[in-house]
């Protein structure tokens, strides 16, 4: 059973990267939190300390402080489309988005028991709608905002599903090659009401 960790851990753990789960620590902090289950080292140079499933956990029951606008945060955090507020596009968060897609990757080989980069991890499988609108966005694809049309990614009351809407059945389209490349499986419906299309996407497993 994990054991409670200790403010000073806690710390460390709500400082993780909010993608990969890389830590940043004393030794002694890190090592406890190996003992603990909550962290890992990195078998490979240079030895970097990630969370665990477990420690991805904790990290998230962390109530953190009153949300800010995104790009004030200096946290990366993926476009789902429609933000009130959203981060400002350019070359710098095209970096961003870049570097946050290879940490995913790198966390997938790490913690998917074959080591597969092409199948979403646990991560995803906890942070749908982020890992969803991450691969689109990587993608190339642009969110929606403002007056500019584009993606949005929502939650849905299905189980490891995300629904994603585009403003054509063209980008709809795109938009479902981009997620099953990313290792998602993804298939085109109708909302009985208001007869838009959409894309019902989840993590594939094998």
């Amino acid at each position: 059973m994990t054991r409670t960790p200790t403010p000073a851990q806690r710390r460390v753990i709500e400082d993780a990267d909010p993608v990969t789960g890389r830590l940043r620590g004393t030794e002694t902090q890190l090592a406890a939190l190996v003992k603990r289950g909550l962290a890992f080292r990195h078998p490979r140079p240079p030895h970097d300390h990630f969370l665990t499933p477990a420690g991805h956990r904790i990290r998230d029951a962390v109530p953190g402080p009153p949300a800010e606008p995104a790009r004030d945060t200096g946290v990366f955090t993926a476009r789902v489309g429609g933000e009130e507020e959203p981060p400002v596009s350019g070359p710098a968060r095209q970096r961003e988005v870049h570097s946050a897609w290879q940490g995913l990757l790198e966390l997938r080989r790490m913690t998917n028991p074959d080591g597969a980069a092409d199948r979403p991890c646990g991560w995803e499988r906890t942070h749908l709608v982020r890992a969803a609108a991450l691969a689109l966005e990587a993608g190339g694809h642009r969110p929606a905002g403002g007056d500019t049309d584009g993606y949005r990614v929502r939650a849905t009351p299905q189980p490891e599903a995300v629904a994603v809407y585009a403003p054509d059945e063209r980008t709809l389209a795109a938009c479902a090659v981009t997620l099953e490349r990313a290792g998602w499986q993804a298939g085109e419906y109708t909302e009985p009401r208001t007869r838009a299309r959409y894309l019902l996407a989840s993590p594939r497993r094998v």
